[in-house]
Parts: structure tokens; C-alpha cells; sequence
């Protein structure tokens, strides 16, 4: 299960005059009111989590009312509408008799549902499910409430499909997972629940005091026309990029304490001259964690005047590549924000204007195109932090102990953990090659452009899980250049950083299994410990406005330091600080 660390929300829409309290009540009693209009990304993770139960607003309620009589009615004139009273795709033009509309629906969930592979976790079918529900809530489907209260029922009970995560071409919508979740509401294929496990849907619904969903004219259709897939799982990876990025950042601090690296490179007026949002902020937590007038740092003050003028790009560039990755970040979740309010289903049900419209708001493209841009701007905090664990590994670089052990030769240390690091930095690259500018030709040409989204939407997370992976390596491989430097201390936020990680994993004092350490760290940033810990003072430091240290840094040097790190006579202030 994801556990990020979030603010409580009781509710994305909170209906007028119902106050929930977050200390009167406990966990299973906390709603997410949905409308089709209010839901974000890290309402939808924590949907997932199982943190929330469901209900609709009362505005919601009357759409999905207005537009289900309007369906209603077109039925009742027998009139001819695409998906309602025809078949589908190339059987557009096809009508069928109001006698078989109830089996049109079902043939189609059943026949759709023809995805392979492994089953959705129950957390990422939770958020299929909500995502399903919120984007009927908009009334502009055409789906019963009876059969849209069902769906929140089964929610509530976590009574989930089995979906298979293959399948999906993007368009129209999602299509095969879309219709595995449906046919387990109607009580066929398998269901899981935390009081069944996995057993026949219409046993799990049974167990739970609930019906199959009978279909109505259109409903099955309303199940299964839409991205969200795409849109859940692409949730769940920008929000975990989200979290990595952020700790990305002290991870690279730490880092570049251990090599004795210089701040100067993070100086605002540097960022200010190439004032990207993301570079601005990455360069203030930097200057905020290392700043060791503020938090003094016994490590950067033994080396205060060294003859280094500047490091290599892995650190001195953090800003603009951790930068830019977190303005990609910014960019996918508007996007897939927005999706997850949008309806995306065909044809659109319009109450108000008494019509339905044909349109291509299933067409996965701009969740697809996100993601894949989230995969290759993610990627790089992966890339360049490998190069700064050679540098930590490679005591030429380093100046310490060949991958950070003693007795070296006996021991390996962390040279396989270094290579496992490459190997996910190597996977990734093959992972980022665009899904979305695949496409091809389905339903006899009717469906001739399609947006591949769906695999877009899982490589996006095999690449985001890599990049932890990867940055959890780094972290165990700082901390324990950290042993190297004792009995020096760095500043207070990166020691809290270090303690963090003492606290699962001992220092590498001889060989041993290597693994469960980089799983233990690895949960650390899963559950963002290492944010939680430095996030404190980099608040503060942004909150104070605290003087930004600017020592001296001129083009010339010597490479005599001066009798006190602290106090510098006139004579010296030609000497480059490292």
C-alpha cells in the first residue's frame, strides 16, 4: 500500500451543512463528497489507501437524475442514438430492437472484457473504481443513480474487480479494464475483498449484503467509455514523483556534503538569471539544508579553503536537472487534474440542451503524452544520481575508502549496489521511449488513431519505482561515506537525515545481505521519512528569510589555508572557497 504522508481531507466537496471531525471520528467514517468536479490526485491516492469511503453530493445526485430521464425518454420514443438504441464501433449504423437494449449492454461489458495479464492491486483497482464513480457524478453519462449507488457500495465494502492491467489501447477510452471492473459489479468473473479474497464476484457481492448491477439502456457503455486507467495509475505515479523529486533534493545534499562540495553553485542570484521555478526551488532547499552559517556544518567548515573552484555537474547542476523535473512533475499533475474532473465517455448526454453528442473525449492523448513526459523528466533524477554514487564508490574521486568499506578486497561493500543502480538507470532509459507516439488502427478502421496510453500509464510507474530504488542507493551510500568523516558532523536537517536512516540500517562495518537494506531505505522514501525530517527546516529557512551566506569567491585561489576558517585578513580574500 502507498502511504504518503498528506493533509487529511474530509471531504473534495463538502456538502453544506455537514461538518465531519477529524478527532470524533475514526478512519472508515471519513467521506469524499464527489461531483465529477472536485477530486485531485492526492484525493484519488488516498482513495486507493482505502483513508476514505464515498458519497455523492446532492447537486451530483440531481444531474445524474436529469440526465438518465433524458436517455429515458429517447428510449421510450425509440429513437435512434449511438450506444443506446445501436450497436457499437463498426455496428454503429446497426439498430437494435428496445427488447435487446438490456443485452446489448450486457454483451458489451462481456465481450469487452478481454484484457490479460496480472490483476490490478486492490489499492490501484480502489482508485479505478473512484475515478469511474466521480467522472459519473458529472451527469453527462447517462447512468442510473440506482446503478451508480451500487457502484458506491461496492466501493465502500471494497468489493473490487478483477482487472487486468493489459489491454487498453487508449481509445476509445479503456476499454478492456474498464469492462473487467463492470462485469464484477454485474456479479460475474472474480472479485476480491479484504472478508473474501478472491472468489466468484456474485459470492463477494453476496457476502456483503449486495446485488449484481442490472444494466439499463446505455449504462453499460457509461461503465466502460473513459481513461480511467490512464488517469488513475497516472495519478498514483505523479504523486510518488512528487514525493521522490522533493527528497531527491536531500538526498543530493547529503551527497555533496560527503565529497566536500561547495554551495556557491546554489546562489540566488545565479537562479535569478535563469529564474525557472522549479531550478529556484531546488536551489533554495539546497542553500536551505547546507547553509552552514545557519546550521553550521563541521564537515564544509574543514574544508572552507580548499583549492577546488568548482564541482563536477552531478552536484553543482542539481538545480537545473532536479529543477526541471520538478516543473515536469507540476505540468503532468494540471493535466492530470483536469482528467480527473473531465467526462470522457461517448456520446455525451446533454439534459439541459435535450440532446446527446458523439464526440472523442474518450481519446487518451493528453493523459498518455503527460505521462510519458513524466517518465523521461523523472528518469533523470535516477541518471544523475547514479553518477553521484560512482563518485561516492570511486575513492579517486571521493578520496575515500574504495565503495565506502574497510578491508577492502575482503570486503565489496557497496560496488554491486552501484551496479544495481546502473542496471535500473539502464532500464529506464529503454522504459522512456514514448508509448504515446505508437498507434495503431482498431475496430475496422473505425478506431484508426489510438493513443497507447495505458502503457504509458504503467511504465510511468515501473520507471517512478526505479528511481526511488535508485536514490534509496545513494542515500545508504551517503550516509556511510558520513562514517568515514566522523567524528565531523554535517548540518542539523542532513544529521536528521542520517539518524533517519541509522534508525532501520547499521553502518557497513563488514559484509552482509545487502538487499534488505535498500528495501528498508527504499520504504523510508516511499513513506517520505526523509522529507518529513528535513522538511522542518527548509520551511524555516524559506519562512525567516534568513541572510543567504555569500562568502568571497574569486577567480584566483591559494592553496594555503588561512590560520582560521571563520576570519579571513585582507591578504586572503583573493583565496576561492570550496
Amino acid at each position: 500500500i502507498l502511504n504518503y504522508t498528506t493533509n487529511i481531507r474530509t471531504a473534495a466537496y463538502k456538502e453544506p451543512g455537514e461538518v465531519t471531525s477529524f478527532f470524533s471520528l475514526s478512519f472508515e467514517h471519513f467521506y469524499i463528497y464527489l461531483d465529477g468536479n472536485s477530486l485531485t490526485s492526492t484525493d484519488l491516492v488516498n482513495l486507493g489507501r482505502g483513508l476514505y469511503k464515498i458519497k455523492l453530493t446532492s447537486e451530483a445526485e440531481r444531474k445524474v437524475v436529469q440526465a438518465r430521464e433524458l436517455l429515458d425518454t429517447i428510449v421510450k420514443e425509440n429513437k435512434v442514438v449511438y450506444g443506446i438504441t445501436t450497436g457499437f464501433g463498426k455496428f454503429a449504423r446497426t439498430v437494435i430492437p428496445v427488447s435487446k437494449l438490456k443485452e446489448l449492454q450486457e454483451n458489451l461489458v462481456r465481450s469487452h472484457s478481454a484484457g490479460l495479464g496480472n490483476p490490478l492491486s486492490p489499492e490501484r483497482t480502489r482508485m479505478l473504481l473512484a475515478l469511474r464513480i466521480n467522472v459519473l457524478a458529472k451527469g453527462h453519462s447517462g447512468i442510473s443513480l440506482e446503478t451508480l449507488l451500487a457502484m458506491i457500495q461496492a466501493f465502500n465494502a471494497s468489493c473490487l474487480s478483477f482487472v487486468p492491467e493489459k489491454g487498453t489501447v487508449g481509445a476509445s477510452g479503456d476499454l478492456a479494464p474498464l469492462s473487467h471492473l463492470a462485469l464484477g459489479l454485474m456479479g460475474e468473473g472474480k472479485m476480491w475483498s479484504p472478508k473474501s479474497g478472491w472468489a466468484d464476484a456474485k459470492y463477494v457481492l453476496e457476502a456483503h449484503g449486495l446485488k449484481p448491477v442490472s444494466l439499463k439502456p446505455k449504462e453499460g457503455l457509461a461503465l466502460i467509455n473513459g481513461t480511467q486507467m490512464i488517469t488513475s495509475l497516472g495519478a498514483e505515479a505523479v504523486e510518488r514523483a512528487q514525493a521522490i523529486a522533493r527528497q531527491a533534493d536531500i538526498i543530493a545534499a547529503l551527497t555533496l556534503e560527503v565529497l566536500k562540495g561547495t554551495t556557491k553553485a546554489f546562489d540566488s542570484d545565479i537562479h535569478a538569471l535563469r529564474p525557472h521555478p522549479g531550478q529556484i526551488e531546488v536551489a533554495q532547499r539546497f542553500r536551505s539544508l547546507l547553509d552552514s552559517d545557519h546550521h553550521l556544518s563541521e564537515i564544509a567548515e574543514s574544508h572552507r579553503f580548499c583549492d577546488r573552484v568548482q564541482d563536477a555537474y552531478t552536484m553543482r547542476c542539481c538545480p537545473q536537472v532536479h529543477g526541471i523535473a520538478n516543473d515536469t512533475i507540476k505540468f503532468v499533475q494540471d493535466i492530470i487534474n483536469v482528467e480527473i474532473n473531465s467526462a470522457t465517455d461517448n456520446p455525451m448526454v446533454f439534459a439541459e440542451r435535450g440532446e446527446t453528442i458523439s464526440g472523442g473525449n474518450f481519446h487518451g492523448e493528453y493523459p498518455a503524452k503527460a505521462l510519458d513526459f513524466l517518465a523521461i523528466a523523472v528518469h533523470e533524477l535516477a541518471s544523475i544520481s547514479e553518477r553521484r554514487i560512482e563518485r561516492l564508490c570511486n575513492p579517486s574521486l571521493s578520496e575515500l575508502p574504495a565503495f565506502l568499506v574497510n578491508e577492502g578486497g575482503l570486503n565489496s561493500g557497496f560496488m554491486i549496489a552501484h551496479c544495481t543502480a546502473a542496471a535500473l538507470v539502464s532500464e529506464n532509459k529503454v522504459l522512456c521511449h514514448p508509448s504515446s507516439v505508437d498507434s495503431l488502427s482498431t475496430s475496422a478502421a473505425t478506431e484508426d488513431h489510438v493513443s497507447m496510453g495505458g502503457w504509458a500509464a504503467r511504465k510511468s510507474l515501473r520507471v517512478v519505482e526505479h528511481v526511488e530504488q535508485v536514490l534509496a542507493i545513494e542515500l545508504l551510500v551517503a550516509c556511510q561515506g558520513i562514517e568515514f568523516l566522523r567524528p565531523l558532523r554535517t548540518t542539523t536537517p542532513l544529521e536528521k537525515v542520517y539518524e533517519l536512516v541509522r534508525s532501520v540500517v547499521k553502518p557497513w562495518i563488514k559484509d552482509r545481505f545487502m538487499s534488505p537494506d535498500i528495501e528498508a531505505v527504499h520504504r523510508l522514501i516511499i513513506d517520505q521519512k526523509v522529507w518529513d525530517v528535513a522538511k522542518p527546516y527548509i520551511d524555516k529557512y524559506q519562512t525567516e528569510y534568513i541572510p543567504e551566506s555569500r562568502p568571497n569567491s574569486p577567480t584566483a585561489f591559494s592553496l594555503d589555508p588561512p590560520a582560521s576558517p571563520r576570519k579571513r585578513s585582507s591578504a586572503e580574500v583573493g583565496n576561492s572557497d570550496c
